[in-house]
């Protein structure tokens, strides 16, 4: 486990609800909302924080939230006793998720990919525990390509990373390094807030007659603009 990632965010748990249960979330429930109905099957959610994520959850569901902070956890758990289905929580790191392979139906993150050390190798582990064609759902802030937006993202990371997430990073990018297929990009605000669906590659059956032929592959993902008022 990532002492320093822990201890950062230990540190940050106590006024996260404050810093970000008002104007943040207020701003992105609607899109969160819609984004979160989509759970299905047995749910691994990477970084629950303080749990202001949960009451997007639908009922009824298994789902196993994990995170490297002990004291992000203990602001959870009221949370996660109040959802109306069967939701655990885990100590643990994304860079260490021990559950065998093919477990999950679905990932899901919430600003998560801003702040793993190492996010293809976070990735990677997320996509061994997915059942071959589960899906990997995230919502999450990235770097720009736009000016001056990219190039105040790139001034400002130094000071970001300090206290909180990294602000620069190109997570649609690391998704496909980590092996994921891409289904779609929708941005949510600029090129800046935005959610990925990616699915794990299922395992490729030879066909013996016709040994040549590889499954076709999208080369690039759906890119849906921001809906009126986001």
């Amino acid at each position: 486990m990532d002492a320093l990632t822990r201890r950062k965010w230990d540190r940050a748990a106590g006024a996260f609800d404050f810093i970000n249960g008002l104007g943040a979330e207020r701003r992105w429930w609607p899109v969160k909302h819609e984004f979160f109905s989509a759970m299905r099957g047995k749910v691994l959610f990477v970084a629950v924080g303080t749990g202001l994520d949960i009451g997007h959850f639908p009922p009824g569901l298994e789902i196993v939230g994990i995170d490297i902070s002990d004291k992000m956890l203990e602001k959870a758990r009221p949370r996660v006793e109040a959802y109306a289905g069967a939701m655990t929580l885990r100590h643990l790191d994304v860079h260490d998720l021990d559950y065998p392979a093919g477990t999950f139906d679905q990932v899901f993150t919430s600003c998560t990919f801003c702040s793993v050390t190492d996010p293809v190798r976070g990735l990677e582990a997320v996509r061994r525990v997915l059942k071959p064609a589960g899906e990997l759902h995230m919502f999450e802030h990235t770097g720009s390509r736009y000016f001056p937006f990219n190039a105040l993202l790139h001034l400002m990371n130094p000071i970001a990373r300090l206290t909180g997430p990294e602000i620069n990073r190109d997570t649609v990018d690391n998704v496909r390094r980590a092996g994921f297929d891409l289904v779609e990009v929708r941005h949510a605000f600029l090129d800046v807030v935005k959610t990925i669906h990616a699915v794990a590659p299922s395992p490729r059956v030879a066909d013996p007659l016709h040994p040549e032929q590889i499954p076709l592959q999208l080369d690039e993902p759906l890119l849906v603009a921001p809906s009126d008022g986001l």
